[in-house]
């Protein structure tokens, strides 16, 4: 039922909003990897590979090439569509086979739409060239090293023996940071400090199952911001990508700048989430009787509203995220006119939310974590601020290099 939800927005999103080719295969990527049941961190791994291997194929194009589509009556594609439609089939059918149909039903239908001609031939050519490059550069990553993890433990006594997610992230081969530890902040607030007790009796009062002071605005929040899958990312980036007079090559850049800030992200996030192993909302809150802060008073029976996700909570991974994705946009549209920002979540069923400005997006994101219960203050600012440096380290090599 979920997945059947996510996909009638994401076409509903394609059909609305007279997206280019880029947009449009970007909507089609994100249904299959919602189709293939990927967990977030493996999934924007797979959408960076893709939206790479599109901005390659464009910019490998000969000026001919793009001229010529563009001198074509609407409807006939050329080079740029074939490069774009081959790019997006060759890398994911490499890293989503059990989705090989759905890919290549998309695929076929895309070329069905292009004239049969040299251009077509070329672009073709060019996609599966770029795609095949980016394949082979990080096909050996660090994705598929021993998942090496060590519970607390102590001898005889029983832990839970739940697998956490990724603890192998941090050995993945970055696609913009020199390491994985680049960005990797300060320590959590010490226990005994009034930050700690603020961060911690905030998110007691709002993020508590039972909480009676979070407002209606703060329960939608919360709900919303309960899916973290790309095309909920992606889809703020679209407000952009739709902007009138932006070209293909334009888009495909943009793509490509945000798809590897994102996995640039979850590498640096999962680094100092393993590094720091700090406790849950739910762990800290039934334990805070032992934390030797005055200010903190223990409840063994609070849990969080929505499900706490199986990996330590500092820093937050949806601020990480939000910060990347708001730092590209917001060179992106620079001193240019302002697009309002939207985009659609399924667990919030199907409710769209907006923003007039990118600070507006990145702070709910943060504010969400909060009222769900998993994350404290602390650190949803601070991984908002990992993610705006990332962001901007996608900008210095990508958006400013030669189009």
């Amino acid at each position: 039922m979920r997945s059947a939800l996510v996909s009638s927005l994401l076409t509903g999103m394609a059909l609305g909003a007279h997206a280019d080719v880029v947009t449009e295969w970007n909507i089609k990527a994100g249904e299959l990897i919602v189709e293939a049941k990927l967990s977030t961190p493996p999934a924007i791994r797979v959408l960076a590979i893709v939206q790479t291997a599109v901005h390659d194929a464009t910019s490998s194009l000969t000026a001919q090439d793009r001229a010529a589509q563009r001198q074509r009556p609407p409807g006939q594609g050329g080079a740029i569509d074939a490069a774009v439609a081959a790019a997006h089939r060759t890398t994911l059918v490499t890293l989503l086979p059990a989705q090989r149909a759905s890919i290549e039903h998309a695929y076929q239908g895309a070329l069905a739409r292009i004239v049969d001609d040299r251009a077509k031939t070329a672009g073709i050519a060019a996609g599966e060239q770029a795609a095949a490059a980016v394949l082979a550069k990080r096909a050996n990553d660090g994705t598929v090293s021993p998942a090496a993890y060590r519970p607390h433990a102590t001898a005889g006594v029983y832990v839970p023996t739940a697998s956490p997610a990724v603890p192998q992230w941090s050995q993945r081969k970055p696609w913009l940071m020199t390491t994985a530890a680049q960005f990797r902040p300060d320590s959590p607030p010490a226990l005994t400090s009034e930050v700690w007790a603020r961060d911690y009796n905030e998110v007691k009062a709002l993020g508590s199952k039972t909480s009676d002071q979070r407002s209606t605005e703060q329960v939608e929040m919360a709900r919303f911001w309960e899916y973290s899958l790309p095309p909920i990312y992606f889809g703020v980036v679209h407000s952009v990508a739709r902007l009138p007079g932006r070209s293909v090559p334009q888009n495909a850049r943009l793509f490509a700048a945000v798809a590897q800030a994102m996995d640039d992200a979850m590498i640096s996030v999962f680094d100092a989430k393993y590094y720091y192993q700090f406790w849950r909302p739910v762990t800290a809150i039934r334990n805070g009787d032992v934390d030797g802060n005055d200010a903190t008073e223990q409840n063994a029976a609070w849990t969080s509203f929505v499900e706490a996700p199986m990996h330590p909570e500092y820093p937050s991974a949806h601020s990480i995220l939000a910060g990347a994705v708001g730092a590209v946009l917001q060179a992106e549209v620079g001193e240019g006119p302002k697009p309002v920002l939207s985009t659609t979540s399924p667990t919030a069923n199907g409710a769209t939310r907006r923003w007039t400005k990118v600070d507006d997006f990145t702070r709910e994101v943060g504010n969400a974590r909060v009222y769900e219960g998993i994350h404290y203050r602390t650190s949803t600012e601070v991984g908002a601020a990992m993610g705006k440096q990332i962001g901007e380290l996608a900008v210095a090599t990508l958006m400013q290099a030669p189009q």
